[in-house]
């Protein structure tokens, strides 16, 4: 007779008890003992980019379930192991006479090729593995081979795969018991990592001691705090854990009129306090809340409701088909899904601030050119909520403070940085969300982006949100505004929008004069709010002008020229972004610069204003465009960038 299996289950993106095949699989096995850890692996300490919320949001799943798993058996917890799991598991395997490895399956690019590595150590260290799908409603490897082994660039191919695989299963309930742990003994050398290059060194105000000790500074296997982590402290009032996801999840449920009609575009992006959406997200990142858990109690009170129920793609059932799209795309993808340089299904458009690429490996570095001053100015001041437009800075500022933003609000400030107004390359963006949101997940953030800028997924560039009379749909007076950009907080309903358009008096009256750019807050005892930092209507025009250019030119970024830098050979010298020359360098007359992805210190109506986007089932896919590519270019394509070349040359 074997001896009964002795099973570490590693805790990754799937932070709770409820609902978790692995974790049933690993209990299945009927184990001897049973080891739940997290290997705090360095990547996401050092070289993703994480800002302090999205950290406390982590250190509270943990916490819980932690707790949670001690309630079960007193004996057990969380075992918060300070090591990368490529050195550290192996020798788990040995100290603690392991037979089994368990966890969730992970497609994100850097999971993936980490999950490579331990299975092979596991395999010769002669431990099992296994592995479950639990993060996403299919498999995304699934999703890919019944979508013709390509990635999943549609609502549509989402549920003609799926209906391949077969139906959604079922959640299954949190285990009532779970095994002691054996012997915890770690006595063997620590593989501390090097600090060094620290992506996140700007959200640390003390140094970083996580790694000082392999069980943590008591010896206790506990969470690391913030203090350890050397993080400043969290500005967010969103907190994380299983407990507290299932609490917000019966709340949503409760409202059965609610969950059953539920439309995503038709949600109020400018609510706050509370917001119009469930802010479930990030539970769903971190795996503190099943995304069948939610699929299957929505979609029974859908089946309950009737024929006036919502249907996807807007539906909240519907959501979680875009992100299951979303990590399809990754799945097949990989690496290259979080560019546009040697991305077959990302289209290549000339952007200011394009990142760097290494030569050898073809992967972005996590620095970027500056081609244009101009637009590194417009892309800080959008950063960090100082643009002169109050709808835009409002949403960056709730952004920066929150770790949260309505699903339309991203797609208003995405569309402004990107294709309707700085013509700013759609991964600087996706680095800020990845920096700030909480609700952060590789696949998703990277698909956003893509989408808004109309670089994949998405192709109506016509279709752009006006920042002045987008916000004015759901909120006439500027409650959202006044919230976040108090400054403008006393400011009549009729200026709130286009501060800059209030009669001198009335700025002086509401305490806050429009001056400037964005460096002064203060003149004369009053506060200050920039001007507007372009023109919308101008920049609209131009950057309308650049997306036809580039679709009719209809580079895709693993086009040789893409990849040879000869592509600026088919755009001409005055057309917008880096296209003078040979090389950014060219782009900028001389000027160039590099900068590092990560930087923590501190209009009118569009061409046609999009109140649907999120109910569109995408379909971009390379060679079968719905739309873009078969539009005319318009006329003057050629010289889109003339007449602001004229403006800015009388000032110089």
């Amino acid at each position: 007779m074997s001896p009964a299996p002795r099973v570490i289950y590693w805790f990754r993106t799937d932070l709770r008890l409820h609902d978790s095949p692995a974790l049933k699989a690993a209990l299945d096995l009927k184990p001897e003992c049973l080891y739940p850890i997290w290997c705090w692996d360095p990547h996401y300490v050092y070289r993703a980019r994480v800002g302090s919320n999205r950290w406390q949001f982590l250190l509270d799943c943990q916490s819980d379930l932690s707790d949670s798993i001690s309630k079960i058996n007193s004996k057990s917890k969380l075992f918060v192991i300070r090591e990368a799991p490529q050195t550290l598991l192996p020798k788990l395997f040995k100290a603690w006479k392991i037979s089994h490895l368990v966890f969730e399956k992970d497609t994100d690019a850097y999971a993936r090729e980490r999950d490579e590595q331990v299975v092979e150590l596991a395999k010769k260290a002669g431990v099992e593995v296994v592995i479950k799908v639990g993060r996403t409603l299919y498999d995304p490897d699934d999703l890919v081979k019944h979508n013709g082994g390509k990635p999943t660039m549609s609502i549509t191919q989402v549920e003609k795969a799926g209906e391949k695989i077969g139906s959604i299963p079922r959640p299954i309930k949190a285990p009532k018991t779970i095994p002691d742990p054996g012997n915890t003994n770690i006595d063997f050398e620590q593989e501390t990592p090097p600090p060094k290059p620290d992506i996140n060194s700007g959200y640390r105000d003390a140094e970083e001691k996580s790694y000082d000790k392999l069980a943590g500074p008591n010896g206790d296997f506990a969470v690391p705090t913030m203090k350890e982590l050397g993080l400043k402290k969290a500005t967010t009032q969103h907190r994380g854990g299983e407990t507290v996801a299932l609490k917000a999840l019966e709340k949503t449920i409760k409202n059965v009129d609610y969950t059953a009609t539920f439309e995503k575009p038709k949600t109020a992006p400018t609510a706050f306090e509370p917001q119009s959406t469930t802010l479930l997200s990030p539970h769903h990142h971190f795996g503190s809340l099943s995304c069948r858990e939610l699929f299957w109690q929505a979609q029974d009170i859908v089946d309950r409701y009737g024929k006036k129920a919502s249907q996807p793609p807007v539906s909240l059932t519907g959501q979680m088909l875009f992100r299951d799209m979303y990590f399809g795309a990754q799945a097949q993808l990989g690496w290259k899904f979080g560019q546009t340089v040697g991305n077959s299904h990302c289209r290549f458009i000339p952007w200011h601030l394009r990142s760097k690429v290494d030569e050898e490996n073809g992967l972005i570095t996590g620095e970027y050119s500056i081609d244009s001053e101009e637009a590194e100015d417009w892309f800080q001041r959008w950063k960090f909520g100082r643009t002169g437009f109050p709808w835009i800075d409002a949403i960056m500022r709730q952004l920066r403070s929150e770790g949260w933003i309505h699903h339309l609000a991203r797609h208003a400030v995405a569309c402004f940085l990107t294709r309707g107004g700085c013509y700013v390359d759609w991964e600087r963006g996706a680095e800020v969300f990845e920096e700030w949101l909480i609700d952060h997940e590789s696949s998703c953030n990277i698909g956003n982006w893509q989408w808004l800028s109309c670089s994949a997924f998405y192709s109506q560039f016509f279709r752009m949100y006006s920042p002045i009379a987008f916000p004015q749909k759901t909120d006439k007076n500027g409650d959202f505004v006044r919230h976040f950009v108090p400054e403008l907080k006393d400011y009549p309903a009729k200026y709130i929008y286009e501060p800059w358009k209030a009669p001198i008096q009335d700025q002086k009256k509401a305490g806050c004069v429009v001056k400037g750019d964005h460096v002064e807050t203060e003149a004369d005892g009053l506060n200050t709010y920039p001007k507007p930092m372009f023109d919308f209507s101008e920049r609209r025009t131009i950057c309308l002008e650049g997306l036809k250019n580039a679709y009719h030119i209809g580079l895709y970024g693993d086009n040789p020229k893409v990849l040879d830098g000869t592509w600026r050979k088919l755009f001409p010298d005055e057309a917008e972004g880096p296209t003078e020359g040979t090389n950014d360098t060219d782009a900028a007359n001389g000027k160039s610069k590099v900068r590092k992805g990560v930087d923590v210190h501190n209009g009118e109506h569009g061409v046609e204003e999009d109140h649907g986007e999120a109910a569109e089932t995408g379909g971009d896919n390379k060679g079968g465009d719905k739309h873009g590519s078969k539009r005319k270019a318009g006329k003057g394509q050629a010289t889109l960038d003339t007449h602001v070349d004229k403006k800015r040359s009388k000032k110089k």
